[in-house]
């Protein structure tokens, strides 16, 4: 399992600001100010037929242009002044609403197209009187492809191989997808030889809120043996069709030896009735309720959302949970909470509410110890994946109801079942916390020792009918291996229409899917977030680990004008062939200077960053020369684009008072005939001007047949070793939906 997280982010706001009162945001907020005809940031919904925003008549036919020093607070004690620390808890699930998936202009497409699918496949096989084989994902036909993928079953996580592939009415004598109660249930999970506990731990926490589990399984005919499931997968919903086909464990009874025929007494009939029916014949995950099947085909949609079983070897609840409900996942280091009884009333005491939250123990290092498995912590397994179900507040106790997905082995310190601490008193409140005594995988802890055991928690935000997403891509060119991390690669200029309580998250592309053609590059993200027009970030994006697949910003944003400004750093091994002793390479020998082992990328660009800094301090050194090693702070690209801003503006502004509307309009239509861009920027932004070089970059159509090396390497999918697609996605409520859009903002240099 594989746990990496971020701390909760608190949240933050912005003032609608005069060009010439720009006022400190950083430790105190003051009531809005309205502003006045000449905001030069109140005017970025209208945009012109060549992108570029116009701005309403002046009073004036000069634009004034504001200063781009910050006055000095007057008033830094007025009864007005807020600190930062007092922040509001934002809700994502009204009272009245249900949380659910995450609606999106393809939700409803995609639960049409499934329901279509079942219905046109159901129909084609009672028609031809056959059960439906998915010639996609054929686990008889096509065993090696299903379970393996291009990977080597030597090379596997597996454990184990199956011995058949039976339908589920083979397995069970009375099969249904759900229990009796006809919902999803976290007691019916129980793991199997994959190392997907990730996954079943986020089916089972998805499942403790009522109905959700039930909109992700949208359409079956049990009888035919197809089902149809819906997944959120790179930004948009996908449908997934299977049929009944499940690996299981137990040999053909053929195929077992003369002795152990013998102890079915040689009877066939005995053998199969008593050995391979039900579902601890399974190979993978199964129910813990007799013929109960949900479990083991929802896993099966997921493998073959991702190519195969052997992809979902590893991850983290959280990936498994935004797939699942379109939410938004933070990774939460748990020495990093800075108040453990604001966290429980404003993050935990929330779950499954409009949150869901899952936990691990992280690794342990086995150095001392001698073992070569994963060891127990009180009877948690390191590096495995648990979900938490419930927290309750009782008789002045605060407790945490967790489950392993194994669906056995339990915690033993204190409150453990059957613990010390279960005395006649506290064992009242067994029927409020929803839980039994039992080796089922099910526990209970105070939420001291939660704190004090688990090092990550994975939480994933739910989201109700009543918000919204906006979302924009880009394929971003990086500098080569061993250049400076540095911001200004690409920034996400947005727009909100009113003031909302808005997520912003920072994305790469989920590369489980293709992960046999991923290159041995990791991506890390972080992002800084500005009102156009200051020259000081507002918030910055949440950060605990590093290569996480997103991160985020939670934020209560005024009416206005941002951007989000991206800087991406890359880990790869490295070899510098005839180095010879210029580096110290990555070899475990003492002393030992080996110019073929790696080093990691990131570390170099560190170090060639600091001594390039350090060689500066010569007068007579040309600096240019040196420019791709050294990072170029935030502050610095921030007034790079304010400069270009205000120049822009009063650029329009004149232009403005030279001409008439009509003439306008004329000169527009001709300068805009024949211009085709790529991705047309959406109204109501203001774009950042560009410079000569970036329009051109920008304008690079990669459809084109051209003789350029890089899109020979992203047809391969293999070497594209210095481009990453990222997407910035908003959400926001629906009343208000957010505008964004995408621009490449550096000059690249070659390696």
């Amino acid at each position: 399992m594989d746990s990496k997280s971020s701390p909760a982010t608190p949240t933050a706001s912005t003032l609608d600001v005069k060009p010439h009162q720009r006022v400190r945001t950083k430790s105190r907020s003051r009531p809005k100010r309205k502003p006045s005809n000449n905001n030069l940031t109140a005017n970025a919904n209208a945009k012109s037929p060549g992108g570029n925003a116009n701005l309403e008549e002046s009073s004036s036919n000069s634009l004034e242009v504001p200063s781009l020093e910050i006055p000095i607070d007057d008033n830094p004690e007025g009864e007005d002044a807020k600190s930062t620390e007092e922040t509001n808890m934002i809700c994502f699930v009204d009272p009245d609403e249900q949380p659910g998936l995450l609606v999106t202009d393809e939700l409803d497409a995609a639960i049409a197209e499934c329901k279509a699918k079942v219905e046109r496949i159901s129909k084609d096989c009672r028609a031809r009187n056959r059960k439906f084989r998915d010639i996609e994902f054929d686990l008889e036909n096509d065993t090696r492809r299903c379970l393996y993928g291009i990977s080597s079953p030597a090379t596997s996580d597996n454990e184990g191989s199956h011995a058949d592939v039976l339908r589920v009415t083979q397995i069970f004598e009375n099969p249904h997808f759900f229990s009796a109660e006809g919902a999803a249930s976290s007691n019916d999970i129980a793991q199997g030889k994959l190392g997907d506990c990730w996954f079943l731990s986020a089916l089972a926490i998805a499942s403790t809120t009522q109905g959700l589990i039930e909109k992700v399984c949208v359409a079956r005919d049990e009888q035919v043996g197809v089902y149809g499931f819906v997944f959120f997968k790179n930004d948009r919903w996908v449908d997934v069709i299977i049929d009944d086909q499940l690996f299981t464990q137990i040999p053909k009874f053929e195929e077992l030896s003369e002795g152990e025929k013998a102890l079915y007494h040689d009877d066939k009939a005995n053998y199969n009735r008593i050995a391979r029916k039900g579902g601890k014949t399974l190979h993978f995950a199964r129910s813990g309720v007799t013929g109960e099947t949900w479990v083991p085909l929802i896993e099966k949609a997921y493998a073959k959302l991702h190519g195969n079983y052997d992809h979902l070897n590893g991850g983290s609840e959280a990936e498994a949970l935004e797939e699942l409900t379109g939410g938004v996942a933070t990774y939460i280091i748990t020495k990093d909470i800075l108040d453990p009884d604001r966290f429980w009333v404003d993050e935990l005491s929330r779950a499954n509410k409009d949150r869901l939250f899952g936990c691990s123990v992280g690794a342990i290092d086995n150095s001392r110890n001698n073992e070569d498995d994963d060891v127990d912590v009180q009877g948690l397994i390191t590096n495995h994946a648990y979900s938490v179900l419930r927290a309750v507040e009782c008789k002045g106790k605060r407790f945490v109801v967790i489950r392993n997905p194994w669906g056995k082995t339990e915690w033993t310190g204190p409150w453990s079942d059957g613990s010390k601490e279960w005395t006649g008193e506290w064992l009242e409140i067994l029927p409020e916390l929803g839980h039994s005594f039992g080796d089922d995988g099910q526990f209970v802890m105070e939420y001291k020792d939660f704190l004090e055991t688990w090092a990550d928690i994975d939480r994933t935000i739910l989201f109700d009918s009543t918000w919204v997403m906006t979302s924009y891509w880009l394929n971003v060119p990086i500098a080569p291996a061993g250049r400076a991390w540095t911001y200004g690669d690409v920034t996400f200029p947005l727009s909100l229409p009113e003031p909302s309580a808005t997520v912003i998250v920072l994305s790469q592309l989920n590369t489980r899917s293709f992960q046999g053609l991923k290159p041995s590059i990791n991506w890390s993200l972080d992002f800084a977030l500005v009102k156009l027009g200051e020259d000081k970030p507002i918030a910055h994006s949440s950060h605990a680990w590093f290569y996480a697949n997103s991160v985020n910003l939670e934020i209560n944003l005024e009416k206005g004008d941002y951007v989000v400004y991206v800087r991406i750093a890359r880990q790869e091994d490295m070899t510098i062939p005839g180095a010879g002793p210029l580096f110290e390479g990555g070899c475990t020998v003492p002393d030992c200077i080996c110019p073929n082992s790696p080093l990691k990328s990131r570390s170099l660009s560190r170090i060639l960053s600091d001594k390039v800094k350090s060689l500066s301090i010569a007068r007579n050194l040309n600096p240019s020369k040196f420019t791709a090693f050294v990072p170029t702070d935030l502050d610095s690209v921030i007034q790079r684009d304010l400069q270009e801003y205000y120049a822009y503006l009063e650029r329009q502004s004149n232009a403005k008072a030279r001409a008439n509307s009509d003439i306008k309009k004329k000169i527009s239509k001709v300068l805009n005939r024949n211009k085709k861009p790529p991705q047309p920027e959406p109204e109501g932004v203001h774009p950042l001007p560009k410079r000569e070089n970036q329009q051109q970059a920008d304008e690079r159509d990669y459809d084109d047949d051209s003789n350029d090396p890089r899109e020979a390497q992203l047809m391969t999918l293999v070497t594209d070793q210095d481009e990453v697609i990222v997407g910035l996605k908003v959400y926001t409520h629906k009343e208000c939906p957010a505008v964004v859009y995408g621009r490449l903002r550096s000059d690249f240099h070659s390696s």
